[in-house]
């Protein structure tokens, strides 16, 4: 069902409203039987996304109300979270930052909302992947993430004036003799990073050649 402008050779053209087989609803701006420009689509399940379309797809600014309780606001290609935006999740945590492909990816800033402590730093693929800085109430670590775990350098700040200095390595799970024989190359299990501290100091200026 279709009530609204069409143009000339009748399509849908202007601003109108629908009803799909589906059940969705549609009510909003078209351009030769296309979703384009402003509107806001209702979805059967309950979600519903207001903002801007390109031939059909959420293109632009748009903010999404996701069933589950969770929202997007930002910007959207090609129906797809991408460019700048902030999701607040359905358990209270948020994500302000940069998105590709539905996914974080690049610099962001995740907020636990149960601790309240805050990751700021990169995202690969929707991972916590580079530098970056996990903040906690009274100290804060400064270091490098790999695969969404600590890996490498680092240092935790404490707001009482000191600075652990030390590194996060990756121990090496043990092989099972008896299985070296066998044929299936097993993948390795991944240990959780161990912390090993080298040395407290008053607090540091953090070096700018660690930031690259």
């Amino acid at each position: 069902e279709y009530e609204g402008d069409r143009n000339s050779e009748g399509q849908r053209h202007g601003f109108g409203k629908a009803l799909l087989p589906n059940g969705d609803t549609y009510e909003g701006e078209y351009e030769c039987g296309l979703r384009n420009g402003p509107g806001t689509y209702r979805f059967k399940n309950g979600a519903l996304y207001t903002g801007n379309y390109l031939q059909n797809k959420k293109h632009g600014k748009g903010v999404f109300f996701y069933p589950d309780g969770s929202k997007y606001a930002g910007d959207w290609v090609h129906d797809q979270r991408q460019g700048y935006g902030e999701y607040l999740y359905a358990n209270g945590d948020t994500y302000t930052g940069e998105w590709a492909n539905n996914r974080r990816h690049g610099q962001g800033t995740y907020v636990y909302k149960e601790t309240g402590s805050k990751y700021v730093g990169c995202w690969v693929n929707g991972i916590q992947d580079g530098p970056a800085e996990l903040i906690h109430l009274n100290y804060r670590f400064k270091g490098r993430f790999l695969n969404g775990k600590p890996l490498g350098r680092g240092k935790f700040v404490f707001d009482i004036g000191c600075e652990q200095h030390g590194e996060y390595i990756q121990p090496v799970q043990e092989k099972d003799e008896e299985k070296e024989e066998e044929e299936e190359e097993e993948p390795p299990l991944l240990l959780e990073p161990m912390w090993k501290a080298s040395e407290i100091t008053k607090l540091t200026p953090w070096p700018s050649s660690d930031e690259e």
